[in-house]
């Protein structure tokens, strides 16, 4: 993540940053990418608000401008263990903020906050005897109270780890199995405010340690 925001500049291609992103993720020791084969979910503009399968991506054709949001979800592998981990990444007056929450647009500066706050609040609201169903509930309300809409394109807000995709469960309605029946899950709501043009992304793996949960 951090190469790829050094390497953001205006005149790049979305594609660009898309083989930036896989070709360090390949160097520093993945040995391939466990969703579709995307290494790097690439998303910018007003398209970050976009919720698509993996299985219908394709990298838009869009050239990054002197002020830009990007949103970037990685899903490398290495001897079969997933890593899962999403940013919402700003360039303004044609550099990458090292911090997207100090960006000046407003919009973008109170979405990637909104999103800090949300993983923070998880931490107090999940404990391992809550289900799956139960916090989807408790995080889609606080998305709610603080003026946003979940994009998901299926409405969870994230899934197991596994060793198979489709093995994976979800944060979502109707999943009554314990948090704590898994060894690890996300969390990655993809948000927006309401009436607003732009999504952000932010995703951590969690799991318990000594009854609290812990991001690794």
């Amino acid at each position: 993540m951090d190469l790829t925001r050094a390497a953001l500049r205006p005149g790049i291609s979305i594609a660009d940053v898309r083989r930036i992103c896989e070709a360090a993720l390949l160097e520093l020791g993945a040995d391939s990418f466990w969703y579709w084969g995307i290494g790097a979910f690439v998303f910018a503009g007003e398209g970050t608000t976009q919720s698509i399968s993996g299985r219908d991506y394709s990298t838009p054709a869009y050239v990054l401008g002197q002020d830009e949001l990007i949103t970037l979800d990685l899903s490398p592998q290495r001897n079969g263990v997933w890593g899962d981990f999403a940013r919402t990444l700003v360039i303004e007056n044609g550099k990458p903020l090292q911090d997207a929450r100090d960006a000046a647009n407003q919009e973008w500066r109170a979405g990637v906050r909104t999103q800090y706050a949300l993983h923070a609040e998880l931490i107090e609201v999940a404990t391992p005897d809550m289900s799956f169903e139960q916090l989807a509930e408790a995080m889609n309300a606080r998305i709610i109270d603080r003026g946003y809409e979940n994009l998901d394109f299926l409405g969870n807000l994230g899934h197991s780890i596994e060793r198979r995709s489709a093995d994976r469960i979800y944060i979502e309605a109707d999943n009554p199995r314990r948090l704590d029946s898994v060894d690890l899950f996300t969390f990655e709501p993809h948000i927006r405010l309401r009436a607003g043009k732009f999504g952000f992304k932010h995703e951590n793996i969690y799991r318990f340690a000594n009854g609290r949960l812990t991001a690794i």
